[in-house]
């Protein structure tokens, strides 16, 4: 699958479970989509997710400073809210036949920071492959647990 048509299956996969666009200032990020939900093990979530533009010059760092960024948009989006929420963020990079490095630099990125949970997600293109956080044994399941359901039904295209 070329990452265009997997873009236009997240789009569609986002609008069947209830993502709407959101509007405003999303520092950049040309595609940002947003859910609201009750989780029964980690209570109330906001959800923002995007993808970012396939880049063939993309690399480990370059995961880093996006997630980083979108954590930002996070922050930004929640402070102007009275709610209490858990906030999860998924950044999807779309590749062609990523370099194992970018996969360790997504799957080992610090998720939980500044009270909000940000997971950067590669998508293999060629192998039709998602390469997403791990569920843990312990501390944090929830969240981790969460993240994989909406990796599944959201981006597995």
């Amino acid at each position: 699958m070329d990452c265009t048509q997997y873009r236009d299956a997240v789009v569609e996969n986002g609008r069947k479970h209830g993502f709407e666009p959101v509007d405003g200032d999303t520092n950049g990020f040309d595609h940002v989509w947003e859910a609201r939900d009750e989780d029964d093990s980690i209570g109330a979530v906001t959800i923002l997710a995007t993808l970012v533009d396939n880049d063939p010059d993309l690399g480990p760092d370059d995961i880093v400073t996006t997630a980083d960024a979108f954590r930002d948009v996070l922050v930004d989006h929640l402070d102007a809210r009275i709610e209490s929420v858990t906030p999860l963020g998924y950044v999807v990079f779309p590749v062609a036949d990523p370099d194992p490095a970018l996969i360790d630099a997504a799957c080992s990125y610090t998720v939980a920071r500044r009270r909000t949970n940000v997971f950067p997600i590669v998508y293999d293109c060629e192998a039709e492959t998602l390469h997403r956080h791990e569920v843990p044994r312990l501390k944090g399941r929830g969240i981790y647990r969460r993240q994989a359901e909406d990796t599944e039904r959201l981006f597995d295209a």
